[in-house]
């Protein structure tokens, strides 16, 4: 099996949901995607993996950025996918792939379906 997680040492989930992995016995490839950002690719990738359609799904909508940058009125899939882009702290955390599917880790047990 070989799984990867967009992975933010700092989030409790991200924590949890990375030492719930483990103790299936998954060793997943660890991404720290706040220091290796994913680009607009891969995030219109993860939305297809997680069968989201609209990008807001995957974005942290409480965080002081979203408001700053006004992304609650943007309506262009393409400006919410590049501010995640250019922004990757705006992306929800964690997020573990298996795959063609993935799944958030909120709350971790979540992860386990694409297992």
């Amino acid at each position: 099996m070989s799984l990867s997680i967009w992975h933010n040492p700092r989030c409790s989930k991200s924590r949890q949901t990375l030492e719930l992995l483990r103790e299936k016995g998954v060793e997943p490839e660890v991404r720290l995607y706040l220091k290796d950002a994913p680009d607009a690719a891969e995030i219109r990738a993860a939305l297809t993996a997680l069968g989201l359609t609209d990008p807001r799904a995957l974005m942290r909508k409480g965080e002081a950025l979203y408001r700053e940058l006004d992304l609650a009125s943007e309506s262009d899939p393409d400006r919410l996918i590049a501010a995640m882009a250019a922004n990757p702290v705006l992306i929800e955390r964690p997020v573990v792939f298996n795959g063609t599917r993935a799944a958030i880790g909120r709350p971790p047990e979540d992860v386990l379906a694409i297992l």
